[in-house]
């Protein structure tokens, strides 16, 4: 009767350990981009969406619409640093910039997720039903770690967002913008 070993010699054991540290060295940065690129993408829909949102209200309530960045999900903040969140209100004085008084609805609140770095050109943006021409202006979405690219989110005077990853004259943004 031959009794066989079942078990890994020393040396198999550490050439195993050592393609598996490659293979996760190899993998990890690439998740680890995949993953702030979902985050970006997914802070880019919903203010994307949220413009949209703003654009249907306004027309629907005839109102003007505003949109703001906000650390609290009440008021709006007075720096263009959208990197702790958002909200959507009516903004029935027309105040610019957008601020959030005393009966005026809040229609949306959104908190960005951690990770994402948002810095925008305007403190808020407003748009309006069928009178006057709104503003517009340049939102940039970055990983605070740099894993990424950086995206804009663009939003023209119709109050149109449209993603994009260079400027006109094909320079790539920065969070500096």
């Amino acid at each position: 009767m031959i009794i066989r070993n079942q078990g890994f010699t020393l040396f198999e054991l550490i050439l195993t350990l050592t393609l598996l540290a490659i293979s996760v060295s190899i993998a990890v940065p690439t998740f680890s981009a995949t993953l702030a690129r979902q985050r970006q993408h997914v802070e880019i829909n919903a203010l994307f969406h949220a413009i949209h949102l703003a654009r249907k209200e306004s027309v629907m309530r005839r109102k003007v619409v505003s949109i703001c960045p906000s650390t609290d999900g009440q008021e709006c903040s007075a720096s263009k640093d959208w990197s702790s969140g958002w909200l959507l209100f009516e903004n029935r004085d027309r105040d610019s910039p957008p601020v959030v008084d005393p009966g005026e609805p809040i229609l949306r609140i959104h908190t960005v997720g951690d990770g994402v770095q948002i810095v925008g050109n305007r403190r808020g943006f407003t748009l309006r039903a069928t009178f006057m021409r709104a503003t517009n202006g340049t939102l940039v979405f970055c990983d605070q770690m740099q894993r990424i690219k950086p995206k804009a989110l663009v939003i023209s005077y119709t109050g149109r967002p449209r993603v994009a990853s260079h400027k006109r004259n094909r320079e790539l943004y920065s969070c500096a913008d």
